[in-house]
């Protein structure tokens, strides 16, 4: 009897304490696993038969939990007669007091369990150092408020429990008394037996098989499942709303909490730089990625776009639209945002206009970064996206990859895009996701044989069959599927097999439709059902949970490595730098550019400096060398001609106003903006001593140029030029006897500079004098002789008429031609002409020379206006108004030089050198050198060193 008791306690305190235990998780539907359990106990008498245990073992990932469920054990009953007993009254009192024992049971089984419950709720609960900025100060501060030592030892203890416990001994004299009512064959016994039979009978009818069983806990948990992901979801979208208003109290000041950068955040901000130095230097890093791999339309986008829970990749029917590489960092946070790592504009994932705007901007991005005649890009595009419940990790998605190159394609796009997967995959610590298309073929597939050759042994790999909803319905054997996801059909090996569906294939399909449809596929999919995929395989959260436990895995165990490597470089740099310039400061290209534009913009400064006197020299004597030869062809020599005086300042007066109405002032203002440039060149280019650095050289000069062709001087100066310069020319008044001889120097100066060069040409044309034909044994050509010949014979002409014309009559050239033919010579009228207009103008050029010397004396006569006198000056009042003339202009240039064009000068070479700051492969063509590389290496290692060192310290806080 006391046997019979126990067990029946021990019955009892079994079942609460398994029905305490039964707590309800907020795991997602792969999560979950069936809770009730059925408990036997040695003493019950229905243990007797037991049926084999099923063991169903589900493995976790979830964000809330990693502990590992336990293995469920289910029990089933052999129903059948239970042996006859003769004391049916003992039988109705055990009945009676079965509520004493319930309570005797509930009190010593629910202290138990309440302590064993609250160990496994402690075990249970994450790390939520990473949130505790949600929670506010003060409840941080409720255990200084709380005594909670004291609240436990206000509960009772273990004697307080004892005696609540009954009296055995009372019980067991008062069933003694009753002992002789329970003989065999008693009425009472005769009934129980009847009951128990009729019960035994309705129990027979309840027998099923054990697959039925099995199927029917199957269904059951997918229901369970179903039930409780919905709950999750549920409490998801209750916690954003949550953390929203905690951020909305936050703008309004009234929690002020400083939040610290995520590790994911940091750790991203590693890899940005490395791929900087990577692309840069041709290094390789060896941090962990999650690389994104697969052909072309396996859905790669659309794994990706599930992990980040929102559509934000281009899209296209069968076209590439991945063409160069995306990282994306994935980071938990309040709201769903993304934004680039090169702009602060974030886009709110929960808005189709942003989301449509995002989209749109990766795809410009990946046409600008592919070069003219490409098709992929190796540029890296880098994209950070945050939002609640969103896993922690980096993700590279890979152009697709191809069989064959299409038309419109580049011939070596097939090439460029396994050298890029390869240069991503080769990294001995990325994690290489391989994306599988599951309704085509797995015999079509290309990525499978380009994994195995990166990972071998499938260490680091994770294999992602997709579209696993259309497989089911095309693939003829279910097997096939199920050879796939174990990894049977290929020769590659991975760390994982997952099945994923990402939507009915409809591009304008949301997030949350498509997850509602993979769970409706797989709650009701026989590859789920049938064992042919465990609950842990399926799902694109069950996915990304998995790879960013594997992927943080990596990360602790190869960053420190890291650290260290890029430590030994940056010793090994800085040794060389000392070594090879102990003198020199370590500035990188962007500090050296910054100390060139300094420079530059100095010697630009120095432009004002130049003086008045300098620039107006410059200027003039620049105008006269281009107007010189204007003013002597086609001003002055046509006027000598005339017969008179007043017909020489008639024609002056009118070629002058032609001249300075059509060319002049444009012929001026040239003249000041190639005078500004000489000097700016000069400045630019000109050593500073031992403090000139050669390494700007290059930079100046690309300065320079591009400046001088932006600089574009004042449209309206020729205007105001033009005027200035008629009223100059139209002044007649020679003041003074000292104005007067200027005008005749200067006239001198530049009738003798013209009778040089015309004694220069006729010396080519005749060949050498006899002095130079015996000095330097030097002869005349056939063509010299000839032309001497004909010279001397012009000569002759000029001596017998001392005013004749400046053009030879045709009859005069007939006449030379007969004359030499009567000597030998053979011409022709054109050599006539030509060698006479040389001859005419030295003989011209002398006889101006020899009349200004004459009217040195004539500044009286002048003043008289040459009224009785023979002597006639109109040639030196010509060059008097053209010598004015040039100096206001002069003065003129120099003003709007020193005034405004310095200024806007200045602002040019301001706006290049901004430009040039922007364009970085500008600055890596100008400023080049073993010094610049050698800085730029030693910037980049210790940048990467810092922000290594600073996350593995983060990393190590957070343990």
């Amino acid at each position: 009897m006391w046997r019979t008791r126990a067990a029946a306690a021990c019955v009892i305190c079994q079942s609460l304490a398994n029905s305490s235990c039964g707590i309800k998780r907020k795991s997602p539907l792969q999560n979950l696993h069936l809770v009730s359990r059925s408990v036997h106990h040695p003493y019950y008498p229905s243990a007797r038969f037991q049926r084999p245990p099923l063991r169903i073992s589900i493995q976790q990932f979830s964000s809330l939990n990693r502990l590992p469920l336990h293995k469920t054990k289910l029990l089933n009953v052999k129903h059948g007669y239970q042996s006859h007993r003769n004391f049916w009254l003992a039988r109705l009192a055990s009945r009676l007091l079965r509520v004493r024992y319930l309570i005797l049971g509930s009190a010593v089984g629910g202290g138990y369990t309440a302590k064993k419950t609250y160990e496994q709720w402690k075990d249970m609960i994450p790390d939520l150092e990473d949130y505790k900025w949600i929670v506010p100060d003060f409840i941080w501060e409720l255990d200084e408020l709380v005594d909670i030592e004291k609240l436990l030892k206000a509960l009772p203890d273990a004697d307080d429990l004892a005696k609540l416990m009954p009296d055995f001994e009372k019980i067991g004299e008062s069933l003694t008394s009753l002992k002789g009512f329970l003989s065999p064959g008693s009425p009472g016994e005769t009934a129980f037996r009847a009951t128990d039979q009729g019960y035994d009978n309705d129990k027979q009818f309840k027998k099923v098989s054990d697959k039925e069983k099995i199927d029917q806990l199957q269904e059951e948990l997918l229901r369970t499942q179903l039930k409780y992901q919905r709950m999750l979801e549920r409490l998801e979208k209750e916690n954003k709303e949550l953390r929203k208003l905690v951020l909305q109290r936050d703008d309004k000041g009234i929690h002020q909490r400083k939040l610290k950068k995520s590790l994911i955040d940091m750790y991203s901000e590693v890899l940005d730089i490395l791929s900087d130095y990577d692309a840069s230097y041709n290094t390789q890093d060896h941090l962990p990625r999650v690389v994104v791999v697969g052909d072309q339309s396996a859905g790669k986008t659309s794994v990706l776009e599930m992990i980040a829970q929102a559509r934000i990749f281009p899209r296209g029917s069968g076209e590439m639209m991945t063409r160069s590489p995306v990282k994306v960092t994935l980071s938990e946070g309040p709201h769903h945002v993304a934004l680039f790592k090169d702009s602060s504009r974030e886009f709110d994932l929960t808005k189709e206009e942003d989301l449509a705007a995002l989209r749109n901007e990766i795809e410009i991005r990946m046409r600008n970064s592919v070069k003219e005649g490409c098709t992929v890009s190796t540029e890296t595009i880098s994209l950070s996206v945050k939002g609640p419940g969103l896993q922690r990790m980096v993700l590279v998605d890979l152009p697709g990859v191809i069989s064959t190159v299409t038309s419109g394609m580049a011939p070596d796009t097939k090439e460029t895009i396994f050298s890029i997967s390869k240069a991503y995959m080769q990294n001995p610590n990325a994690i290489i996701l391989c994306i599988q298309d599951g309704s085509v073929d797995a015999e079509r597939s290309i990525v499978t044989d380009l994994v195995s050759q990166m990972d071998p042994q499938g260490k680091r790999t994770i294999f992602v069959l997709t579209k696993v909803d259309l497989a089911e319905k095309n693939v003829a054997s279910p097997n096939r599927i199920q050879q796939i996801i174990e990894g049977k059909l290929f020769p590659m090996k991975a760390l994982g097999y997952f099945a994923v569906v990402t939507g009915k294939g409809n591009s304008s399909e949301s997030i949350e439709s498509i997850k509602e449809y993979e769970e409706e596929f797989f709650q009701n999919s026989k590859l789920l059902k049938t064992s042919m995929l465990k609950a842990h395989q399926v799902t694109t959260k069950n996915l990304s949970l998995a790879v960013s436990d594997c992927f943080w895995k990596m990360v602790r165990e190869s960053v420190e490595q890291q650290a260290d490597a890029f430590k030994a470089t940056r010793f090994n740099l800085e040794t060389e730098w000392k070594n090879n310039y102990p003198r020199l400061r370590e500035l990188d290209r962007n500090e050296l550019f910054e100390k060139a534009k300094n420079e530059i913009l100095d010697e630009v400064i120095s432009l004002t400096q130049v003086t008045p006197k300098h620039w107006e020299e410059m200027l003039e004597k620049t105008l006269w060398e281009r107007v010189s030869t204007h003013v002597i062809e086609n001003i002055y020599l046509p006027a000598a001609q005339t017969a008179n005086s007043g017909t020489f300042n008639t024609t002056v007066d009118i070629k002058l106003k032609q001249w300075t109405d059509k060319q002049l002032p444009n012929k001026a203002v040239e003249v000041a903006w190639e005078t500004l440039q000489e000097e700016f060149s000069r400045f630019m280019t000109e050593k500073k001593g031992k403090e000139h650095d050669d390494i700007f050289d290059k930079l100046k000069q690309a300065v320079k140029e591009e400046t001088i062709k932006r600089h574009k001087w004042n449209e309206r100066a020729e205007d105001s030029l033009r005027v200035i310069q008629h009223n100059a020319l139209e002044d007649r008044s020679i003041s003074d006897k000292q104005q007067w001889d200027a005008a005749i120097h200067f006239m001198e100066e530049t009738l003798q500079s013209r009778l040089k060069d015309t004694e220069s040409v006729i010396e080519d044309m005749v060949g050498p004098d006899w002095k130079k034909r015996w000095l330097h044994w030097v002869g005349r050509t056939k063509e010299q002789n000839i032309r001497n010949e004909t010279k001397n014979e012009l000569e002759k002409l000029i001596k017998c008429n001392e005013d004749h014309p400046a053009y030879l009559a045709n009859d005069e050239v007939t006449t030379v031609r007969k004359n030499l033919e009567a000597r030998g010579v053979a011409v022709d009228p054109c050599l006539i002409k030509d060698t006479w207009h040389q001859i005419y103008r030295r003989y011209f050029l002398k006889s101006a020379l020899s009349h200004c010397n004459l009217c040195r004396r004539g500044f009286y006569y002048y003043q008289r206006h040459f009224v009785d006198s023979e002597l006639e000056c109109n040639d030196i009042v010509l060059f008097w108004r053209i010598q004015r003339m040039l100096a206001i202009t002069a003065n003129t240039l120099r003003q709007q030089l020193t005034n405004t064009e310095v200024r806007r000068l200045e602002k040019n070479v301001k706006e290049v050198l901004e430009d040039f700051a922007e364009d970085n492969e500008k600055k890596v063509m100008l400023l080049t050198g073993k010094r610049v590389q050698l800085a730029e290496d030693l910037k980049k290692v210790r940048e990467i060193q810092e922000k290594l060192e600073a996350f593995i310290e983060a990393l190590h806080q957070e343990k």
